[in-house]
């Protein structure tokens, strides 16, 4: 399994070379972090993300043929308990920190916007994401985080994920425009889940551009910008999971996953020439069996040029 994983980021990393000259055409990065939500210390509590995207050119629609536009990913992640202090609980889950690196090549196919791509992702104390973040918290005043010794293991993980799109206009009125996005993702590694939801954009964000989909909140941010009026838009969505699986959640060492997750999630994107600021809220729902409720996270993306 993991030998034929690896030979698809291959793959798509070898027809991104053969296809011709290719450039950096743009980047998203987006934090997520419930400080900046409900302001809970708690199991999604952060994560970080980059993606640089490579390819020929950028026409406003995306390229038909595989490998043509690839998405190169990294992205490091926090999960904890309810508590970072004091006597692990063994109804919650453990601490986590989590590394990933990815290739996805992003296509047209039909009407389809397809997304297909592999992630190699990397748990435990090897990755220093839960020791940076008890740096972090020592260095603001906070307490340290006591339960560095018992986070989950190392461990490696290579992942599939796929994901199938389709935008409709339902209304398109300059910046008055309404579009829905609904989406199938499935994804089969450090968690095995099928995925089904969307997206509505209020005003124009989006239009012409070429946007990314974070793995924690679902929000959508923009990786190159189209040639388009720009002014403020607003994001409504949500999706359901079925969890086969969680590697972030294993039952032998805690409270055993969900079969099914939710997301619900709302933004605000402020866009000028030369700088453009996004914000979202994501109520993500129980993960775990025992979770005593979901939890709220924010999201924030911002783009200067000079």
């Amino acid at each position: 399994m993991r030998s034929i994983l690896i030979l698809l980021m291959l793959c798509v990393m070898s027809s991104a070379i053969q296809a011709g000259e290719r450039v950096w055409l743009g980047k998203a990065r987006l934090w997520t972090n419930d400080e900046i939500g409900d302001r809970k210390d708690r199991w999604q509590t952060g994560s970080y993300s980059v993606s640089m995207i490579r390819g020929t050119d950028w026409n406003g629609s995306l390229p038909t043929g595989f490998g043509k536009l690839v998405e190169y990913r990294v992205r490091g992640s926090v999960i904890a308990p309810a508590r970072l202090t004091g006597a692990l609980v063994p109804t919650d889950r453990r601490l986590v920190g989590v590394l990933q690196v990815g290739a996805f090549t992003h296509m047209k196919i039909r009407k389809m916007d397809v997304s297909l791509g592999l992630d190699l992702v990397f748990t435990g104390p090897q990755t220093r994401m839960a020791e940076f973040q008890s740096a972090i918290h020592t260095s603001l005043g906070y307490t340290a985080t006591s339960l560095l010794g018992s986070q989950l293991g190392n461990a490696f993980y290579p992942t599939i994920n796929a994901e199938v799109a389709r935008e409709f206009t339902l209304s398109d009125t300059g910046k008055k425009r309404v579009a829905f996005r609904p989406f199938v993702e499935t994804q089969i590694g450090v968690e095995t889940f099928m995925r089904a939801g969307g997206d509505f954009t209020f005003g124009n964000a989006g239009l012409g551009d070429f946007q990314v989909r974070d793995v924690t909140s679902g929000h959508r941010t923009t990786a190159i910008k189209g040639n388009r009026p720009r002014g403020v838009s607003f994001l409504l969505g949500g999706d359901v999971a079925w969890v086969q699986s969680s590697q972030f959640l294993p039952a032998s060492l805690g409270p055993a996953a969900l079969a099914t997750r939710s997301r619900l999630r709302a933004g605000i994107y402020v866009e000028e020439d030369m700088k453009s600021l996004f914000y979202g809220v994501t109520w993500l729902g129980p993960e775990f069996v025992g979770q005593s409720s979901g939890q709220v996270v924010g999201s924030v993306s911002m783009r200067l040029k000079f």
